[in-house]
């Protein structure tokens, strides 16, 4: 993929992921966000609301199924056995990209903050449900969904996550509210 994201939509009741160049949908896929539901309090293993940045890019240039643990990678690459011998764990794998809330009082700030709660569009295996709410408050995507959704995806690049769908009339004024945000 040769497109480069300026806009990104998580709907959360559908669980999708739907990337804008130039105010056109050009990629979508599924995700899996937090199973608690949907919130913005520290500790709720909820997935948060609004506005937000992509704060930082990791994993640049690591294999497909790539373990990270703390942000870093393990040295470990996912296989049948090693997710067999924990099957519970919440797996963050390939690639991360680090959510910052944008609005302060909301999804930013004391007792709210996205990027404190460490909440991250990453990969996950291949075996886990995607449209489905069953993360711990991040989104989750298979792994190749993240490469590209990584490759297109550059620092900065505005989030806005929601409950619902967007039709034209709110995507074209949430693409002004970008360019403004942007500046």
């Amino acid at each position: 993929m040769t497109a480069r994201f300026d806009f990104l939509h998580i709907c959360l009741t559908h669980q999708q992921l739907f990337a804008y160049q130039g105010g056109q949908l050009v990629w979508q896929c599924a995700v899996s966000t937090g199973a608690n539901g949907i919130g913005e309090a520290n500790n709720s293993g909820k997935t948060p609301r609004g506005w937000h940045r992509i704060r930082a890019r990791i994993g640049d240039g690591l294999p497909l199924g790539a373990v990270l643990r703390g942000r870093r990678w393990t040295g470990e690459i996912l296989d049948a056995a090693l997710e067999q011998a924990a099957p519970e764990r919440d797996w963050i794998l390939t690639r991360i990209l680090w959510l910052c809330g944008l609005e302060h009082g909301f999804n930013r700030g004391p007792g709210c903050d996205t990027f404190h709660r460490y909440i991250y569009l990453h990969g996950t295996p291949d075996s886990q449900p995607m449209g489905v709410a069953k993360s711990h408050g991040c989104i989750r995507l298979h792994n190749r969904d993240m490469l590209t959704l990584f490759a297109a995806t550059p620092y900065n690049c505005r989030v806005f996550l929601a409950e619902h769908p967007l039709d034209q009339l709110a995507l074209n004024a949430l693409l002004k509210d970008v360019q403004c945000k942007a500046h």
